[in-house]
């Protein structure tokens, strides 16, 4: 370990975390209109995944492929959430101590997902997707499922995940509240999730040194080399090969190129390098000794340092930067 927080510091930034989650109580059914999402294009055309496949698409395939993309991120969302609600649950049911200020603050992240999740599911209704993900029911799934039920176990691991499930969406998420082609209610709804899972990740990166000084040998070698693996499978995933299809592109080769342009990997090196930073910052990773999964996911060298010039961001260019 390099920095570890003493136990009491920990106690006063999460017991910090509950008061502003108490105070921030923001229902999803009160905030927003939901019948003013309309029938267009939700997000702007840099923000497609194809963007940088120099398709010629009509307008109505770019509508219908915005809310495609948008429905199957937020069906991951969800999805995602549920795992980490699950962790959280049978920590708490574990626990010997049920006055820690550790298991109050998972209370209120539990509440908050399960807030998240309710706006996600309506918003999904309103974008009226079609897609239908081929990998439902196949070997992928399989092992995921399989692998989800192992990692709700390994509190440390699981909260390695917990941060890509939070910083990945986060900058998709900002990206499309940046960009001025958002349809307005889903900005809305990126910027709302946005400020209450900022509270998350600050929960994250402060037990993540508790939870991984506990660790066994074998864990951290799974948060060393199989959760990269995982949390770039997670990543290709967020938008599957059935929303190619849903638009009368051919799926799965669509997929694969999406997943090889530059637009493509500088959003996952932007948002993976979060998690890795926060590994080196934690001591949970050593710097001039990161793996080379790692390395691969984040496009870093074995220090944690970008590699290779700097891929922009698909952001237009007034809203650069």
């Amino acid at each position: 370990m390099t920095t570890t927080m003493k136990a009491p510091a920990a106690d006063d930034r999460i017991a910090r975390l509950s008061t502003a989650s108490v105070r921030k109580v923001l229902e999803p059914e009160e905030l927003f209109d939901w019948d003013s999402l309309g029938r267009g294009q939700v997000i702007g055309d840099e923000l497609l995944t194809t963007s940088g496949l120099d398709l010629d698409l009509p307008a109505d395939t770019k509508a219908r492929l915005s809310r495609e993309e948008v429905a199957a991120m937020l069906q991951m969302g969800i999805r995602f959430e549920a795992v980490l609600n699950a962790g959280f649950a049978l920590r708490i049911a574990e626990t010997q101590d049920v006055t820690d200020p550790r298991i109050g603050y998972m209370l209120h992240e539990i509440a908050e997902e399960t807030r998240h999740q309710r706006a996600f599911i309506r918003l999904i209704e309103e974008l009226d997707a079609k897609a239908v993900n081929p990998v439902s029911g196949g070997a992928i799934e399989r092992f995921l499922q399989f692998n989800i039920r192992r990692f709700i176990k390994m509190p440390a691991f699981l909260l390695v995940l917990v941060l890509a499930g939070e910083e990945i969406p986060d900058l998709l998420q900002r990206l499309a509240a940046e960009h001025p082609d958002t349809n307005p209610l889903l900005a809305s709804v990126n910027r709302y999730h946005r400020q209450e899972e900022a509270r998350h990740l600050s929960f994250a990166r402060t037990t993540l040194p508790e939870l991984y000084a506990r660790t066994g040998r074998l864990e951290r070698l799974r948060i060393r080399h199989f959760a990269p693996v995982v949390i770039q499978l997670l990543f290709r995933m967020f938008v599957h090969p059935g929303v190619y299809s849903a638009v009368g592109l051919p799926g799965w080769q669509t997929w694969r190129a999406v997943n090889r342009t530059p637009e493509r990997l500088a959003v996952r090196y932007h948002a993976t390098r979060n998690i890795v930073r926060t590994l080196l910052d934690t001591g949970v990773l050593e710097r001039g000794h990161v793996p080379r999964g790692w390395r691969t996911l984040c496009g870093v060298d074995r220090f944690g340092e970008p590699v290779g010039p700097e891929l922009p961001l698909p952001l237009p260019a007034a809203s650069a930067g």
